[in-house]
């Protein structure tokens, strides 16, 4: 506790501003409170940096902020130290955004770097469009994505529109390391902001029309239920829908408004079922057929549809995963399109169905760590290949390769797209989910996330992964344990043949076990939230009674059987 003292003490002089003084010596009347702000800096995670808003190193606010900038200017001016560099920012409806967008040029422009903003909130997929449309050298996106009010963030984006990977991530962390609060360069520079706004929209809107319209529709019926859950996606999505030909949108107001508290719902997140409640309730009422909710920043997006009773459900996100590339897929082999360099992409902690849906095409499946920059990365790397659909099991889809991340904007209009066309032949997407089980064999997958806060819970966070990775169980759920994967080792351990393969991934701290079912089970800690995350997958070779309903129990229970023995 000490050295947190230390350090909170020396943000209570120069150069820290006399708010910011004032509000650390507040917090010595507060020494947990003290200790959380001030026991760690903020690190690079899976999406830049991420935490909740307020003073102290460990917190969001215009010194940390203004460190990374100032870290990233020089970073940029090392990488390319002939070019007159250009940086688009943009940001969501975060609380501060307004403030932290203006501090993040401001120090850009000081340093002598060429600005491009929007004037007001704009989704994270058009940034990612916008950095390639720009010819920019790198975006910024200040948003804390799904997280509860109260966080902030910034990721960072490269020329080549996708989230910063190796090894520009770890030398720009060098560098913001190497940064004392004293060299932020907050003022300066002649330029000005270059303000950015219908050009881009009109060419993303355009794009995302174009890449996941469908031409076979002449009509169009469909009944959708909306939700931007009070984010940006509200700037794009009923536009896109309405440009499409999709004219019967049903907006939820209550949630149309951006705002950072996000007053209607627990979380801003289409993972949780609450999120959605409003729009399902909304749907029952005048008898939609689907309800599709995005997060604030527009990257994820939840689904919910009707089950055979006319229940609404909402799909997992390795549901709408295999729905839209099978769809795709199934489209382009229609047309003649299939190629031999196509591939499609998913990660470490998706579903292994992908991999039999690219096997059931004929085309190439590339799988990669969790964080859909390394979906992005591989895009980049195989400029020869071209690039169908990739996804994650947190909501987050991509199709084709204009935009370098995951984009709830154009997924909103493809997945009402497959909808609409099912309704014409008398069918759902329900209906093509379960068609899709049958063909590719029944999967059911389930996250489960504990939150671990603190200092406390970072260590108790570090010893189950420890645990976990040191000390396995030969059994789990009366199934053997056949491999385990260490993705921080790089290793493959087959337990059945004594065999341990090389993992060629980039090392993180992810731990899998494969059991003689098939079943599997992976376990890291998240990269943006205080939480270790558990991602369970079962699937079969056939139907229980024929059926997807008895099916889908039978693999509820093997998931449940399987927390109850890890005695989680």
């Amino acid at each position: 506790m000490k050295e947190i003292k230390e350090k909170a003490l020396q943000w209570c002089e120069y150069p820290f501003d006399k708010k910011t003084q004032s509000d650390v010596k507040a917090l010595f009347n507060h020494p947990s409170e003290l200790k959380d702000a001030f026991y760690k800096d903020l690190e690079f995670g899976t999406g830049g940096i991420r935490g909740i808003m307020g003073v102290g190193t460990n917190r969001i606010n215009k010194y940390t902020l203004g460190k990374t900038t100032q870290g990233l200017s020089l970073y940029l001016k090392k990488i390319y130290p002939n070019d007159k560099i250009k940086v688009i920012i943009a940001y969501d409806c975060r609380h501060n955004n307004d403030l932290y967008s203006k501090i993040v040029s401001s120090i850009l422009l000081a340093n002598n770097i060429k600005v491009y903003m929007f004037s007001s909130l704009r989704t994270t997929p058009e940034l990612s469009f916008s950095v390639r449309y720009l010819m920019a050298h790198c975006g910024i996106v200040l948003t804390a994505s799904h997280n509860p009010p109260e966080y902030n963030g910034f990721k960072v984006y490269w020329k080549d529109g996708g989230q910063i990977v190796p090894p520009h991530d770890l030398e720009l962390m060098k560098k913001i390391n190497s940064i004392n609060f004293d060299e932020i360069i907050f003022k300066g520079g002649s330029e000005k902001v270059n303000l950015v706004d219908q050009e881009l929209d009109k060419a993303f809107i355009k794009t995302s029309i174009k890449t996941a319209f469908q031409d076979q529709l002449k009509s169009k019926n469909l009944k959708i239920v909306y939700t931007p859950l009070h984010g940006t996606s509200v700037m794009s999505i009923p536009q896109v829908l309405k440009k499409a030909g999709h004219k019967l949108v049903t907006t939820i107001e209550e949630q149309a408004k951006p705002d950072g508290s996000f007053p209607t719902v627990k979380s801003p997140n289409p993972e949780e079922p609450e999120a959605l409640k409003m729009a399902i309730e909304k749907a029952l009422i005048i008898n939609a057929d689907i309800v599709i909710g995005t997060d604030p920043d527009s990257d994820r997006i939840g689904i919910a549809i009707k089950n055979k009773k006319g229940e609404f459900i909402i799909l997992n996100g390795n549901q709408t995963m295999l729905i839209m590339a099978h769809f795709i897929l199934s489209i382009r082999q229609e047309k003649g399109l299939i190629k031999s360099n196509d591939y499609i992409a998913s990660t470490i902690v998706s579903s292994p169905v992908m991999k039999k849906v690219a096997n059931y095409f004929g085309i190439e499946y590339i799988e990669t760590l969790t964080g859909f920059k390394w979906i992005g990365k591989e895009i980049e790397l195989r400029k020869n290949q071209d690039f169908i659909f990739g996804g994650e099991e947190s909501f987050g889809y991509l199709i084709g390769s204009e935009v370098r991340d995951k984009d709830a904007v154009t997924s909103a209009l493809l997945i009402c797209e497959i909808a609409a066309i099912l309704k014409l032949k008398g069918k759902t997407l329900y209906d093509l989910m379960i068609e899709c089980y049958r063909l590719y064999g029944p999967h059911k997958e389930r996250l489960v996330s504990y939150e671990k806060v603190g200092k406390s819970g970072e260590e108790n966070i570090k010893k189950m992964m420890y645990s976990f990775r040191n000390s396995p169980p030969k059994k789990i759920n009366n199934q053997y344990l056949i491999s385990i994967d260490d993705y921080l080792n790089s290793t493959n351990n087959n337990l059945l043949n004594k065999q341990i393969n090389k993992i060629f991934l980039p090392k993180s701290n992810v731990v899998t076990y494969t059991l003689q079912d098939d079943s599997r089970i992976s376990i890291r800690p998240s990269g943006t939230e205080p939480k270790i995350k558990f991602y369970f997958s079962v699937n079969s070779k056939s139907f229980t009674n024929n059926e997807w309903l008895s099916t889908e129990k039978e693999l509820d229970k093997r998931i449940d059987s399987i927390i109850l023995d890890l005695k989680l």
